[in-house]
């Protein structure tokens, strides 16, 4: 049992029998001074909210692939059905660090920015695009400047 189900178990407990035991004066009973009546509102105990990632410990990247075009190289970054489908935090730069430790030439100025555009926002607009392209030779304009064009800084692919 988990600390959080033996919480919400002893609290339900709680609440259905009472915290005071048999020998626990009653607050209502009479006596010679004025009485009073108390009356409790039942406690509602709700679950704590899990936010539990279903792709937890599963590849985000497939694979990434160097490709030419008339502009210059290009990366294509494969995602994985996890790559393309979780939304738990921090896993933006997971994906990141993935693409790194599959081709460290990746990690080259503006890349990271167009990365995470796709990450956030292709997802969201082509989420079954085959794959996101990066390309090194694309101007490094900052995450904001990427997002606005469309994640492709400089002009649009060709």
């Amino acid at each position: 049992m988990t600390r959080w189900q033996f919480v919400l178990a002893f609290a339900a407990v709680a609440v259905l029998t009472g915290c005071g035991s048999a020998d626990t004066p009653d607050v209502t009973a009479t006596s010679t001074a004025p009485t009073t009546t108390t009356k409790r509102v039942p406690a509602t105990i709700a679950p704590p909210t899990t936010t539990v990632d279903p792709y937890a410990g599963l590849p985000l990247i497939d694979h990434v692939t160097w490709t030419e075009n008339v502009d210059g190289p290009r990366l294509l970054v494969f995602p994985t059905q996890a790559g393309r489908k979780t939304a738990a935090p921090g896993t933006d730069e997971l994906a990141w660090q993935e693409v790194r430790a599959l081709d460290p030439d990746a990690d080259a100025p503006g890349m990271r920015d167009q990365f995470l555009c796709h990450w956030v926002w292709a997802r969201m607009v082509a989420p079954d695009k085959p794959s996101w392209n990066l390309e090194p030779w694309r101007p490094d304009v900052g995450y904001q400047a990427t997002v606005a064009a469309n994640c492709n800084p400089g002009g649009p692919e060709r």
